[in-house]
C-alpha cells in the first residue's frame, strides 16, 4: 500500500514539474516573442516610477500581453532595479525583453520633446520639436527668436523633466556670434566674460541640461576643436604651404566662408594652396569682410572699393599670404579640406548661379566665368 502511495506521489510530482516547466518555458517564449504593438509609441517613465506602473501603462497602450510576465522577465534578468526615468521610443512589435532593455539601458531619452537652440551666421532661434513615434521623425511645434515672445509650447515643455536640450552651432559662425547668442540662452547659466580666440570653437550639436554653465559649453567646444585640428594636422598631406596647425586652421576658415557646397571644399582649398605656392595674393572677399566687421555680425552690404584698397591685416587683395587669424570657426570638413586639398591647377573661381562655383586655371577662362555670372545677376535683377 505504502509502495503504491509513494509511486502515485512521485508520479504527481513529476507531472507537476513537467507542468511547471512547461509554464516557465511558455512564459520565456512569450517574453522574447514579437510583441502586439502595431505602431511605435512613446513610453513616459516618471521619476520614482516602478515596473508595476510601467507594465500597466504598456498593457494599456497595447504594447505587451502580460504585465506579470513582463515584470518576472525584468526580475529574472536582474534589471528590475534598473528602471530609468525618461521618454522612450518603443518600436512596433517590440518584445517584452526589448522593452525592458529600452527602459533600463540609461542615457538620453529616445522619444518625446527636444528644445534646440540654433546659432547661425545670421541669427539664432529656439526650436521646439516633438517626435512622432509612428514615423520616427521630429515635428517642429514652435520656433522663436531669443528676444521674441515665448510661445506656450515652450513654456509647457520647459517644465517637463524628460525634455532634452541641444545647442546647435552652424559651421562658419564667428566666436563673437557664438558668445553673443549663448548669452541669450534662457536655460543656461553663468557669465561669459571673454570671447574665445577666433576658430577655436568646434561647430557641432551639443547635448545640454537645464542650468548647465555657458563656460562649460565653451570649454567643450574648445576641446573638440583642439582634438579635431590635432588629428587633422597629424594626418595632413605632404608639401602644404603652411607650417603649423594654426595656419591650417586659418585656411580652413577661409574655405568654410567661401563655399557651402560640401563637394567643393577641397577644390576651393586647392585654389588657395596653388596661389600660396605661386606667390599670388589670395584675394578672397570673406577675409576683407572680417577685417571690416571684426567678426561681429554680418556686413549687410557690398565691399567698397576703398575697402578693397585699404591695407589691413585681413585684406588679402593687398597683403601677401594668410591673414593673421582665422576668420570664423570652421567645421571638421573644412579642416580636412585644408590639410587634404585636391590636386588641381585651379587659380580662380567665381559663383556659377547654382550655389556652387566655376573654377578656372587661366585668367582668360576666369574672365569668361565672371562675365557669365554677371549675366546671371542681371537676369535675376530684371526678374525681381
Amino acid at each position: 500500500m505504502w509502495r503504491n502511495i509513494a509511486s502515485n506521489t512521485l508520479s504527481l510530482m513529476i507531472v507537476a514539474l513537467v507542468v511547471v516547466g512547461g509554464v516557465i518555458g511558455w512564459g520565456q517564449r512569450q517574453y522574447v516573442a514579437q510583441g502586439p504593438l502595431e505602431t511605435a509609441i512613446c513610453l513616459k517613465v516618471e521619476p520614482g516610477s516602478n515596473f508595476n506602473r510601467v507594465s500597466d501603462a504598456l498593457e494599456a497602450q497595447g504594447a505587451i500581453t502580460s504585465p506579470s510576465i513582463f515584470r518576472m522577465g525584468a526580475e529574472y534578468s536582474g534589471k528590475s532595479t534598473q528602471l530609468k526615468a525618461g521618454s522612450f521610443l518603443v518600436d512596433e512589435n517590440a518584445s517584452m525583453e526589448e522593452i525592458v532593455d529600452v527602459v533600463t539601458r540609461g542615457g538620453a531619452s529616445t522619444c518625446g520633446t527636444e528644445v534646440i537652440y540654433r546659432i547661425g551666421i545670421n541669427s539664432a532661434e529656439y526650436q521646439v520639436r516633438e517626435l512622432d513615434p509612428a514615423t520616427q521623425s521630429f515635428v517642429t511645434v514652435a520656433e522663436f527668436a531669443p528676444d521674441a515672445e515665448v510661445p506656450a509650447d515652450y513654456t509647457r515643455v520647459r517644465d517637463q523633466a524628460d525634455t532634452r536640450y541641444r545647442i546647435a552651432i552652424a559651421e562658419g559662425t564667428t566666436s563673437w556670434q557664438i558668445v553673443n547668442a549663448l548669452r541669450q540662452v534662457e536655460f543656461l547659466d553663468g557669465e561669459l566674460a571673454e570671447v574665445p580666440a577666433e576658430g577655436s570653437l568646434a561647430p557641432d550639436s551639443y547635448e545640454m541640461r537645464p542650468d548647465d554653465a555657458r563656460a562649460e559649453l565653451i570649454a567643450r567646444m574648445e576641446d573638440a576643436q583642439d582634438a579635431r585640428l590635432a588629428t587633422a594636422w597629424e594626418n595632413r598631406a605632404e608639401g602644404l604651404p603652411y607650417d603649423s596647425p594654426e595656419e591650417a586652421l586659418i585656411m580652413a576658415s577661409i574655405v568654410e566662408k567661401e563655399t557651402g557646397v560640401a563637394e567643393e571644399r577641397r577644390q576651393v582649398a586647392s585654389v588657395f594652396v596653388n596661389r600660396l605656392e605661386q606667390g599670388m595674393r589670395l584675394q578672397t572677399d570673406p577675409t576683407v569682410i572680417y577685417g571690416i566687421t571684426n567678426g561681429q555680425g554680418v556686413l549687410g552690404r557690398g565691399i567698397r572699393q576703398s575697402e578693397l584698397r585699404a591695407e589691413t591685416p585681413y585684406n588679402t587683395y593687398v597683403i601677401a599670404g594668410l591673414p593673421p587669424t582665422p576668420i570664423a570657426n570652421p567645421g571638421l570638413a573644412a579642416i580636412e579640406a585644408a590639410v587634404h586639398p585636391d590636386s588641381t591647377d585651379y587659380l580662380f573661381f567665381v559663383a556659377d548661379g547654382t550655389g556652387g562655383h566655376a573654377f578656372a586655371t587661366t585668367l582668360e577662362d576666369h574672365n569668361r566665368n565672371v562675365a557669365r555670372w554677371r549675366e546671371i545677376e542681371a537676369e535675376r535683377a530684371a526678374n525681381q
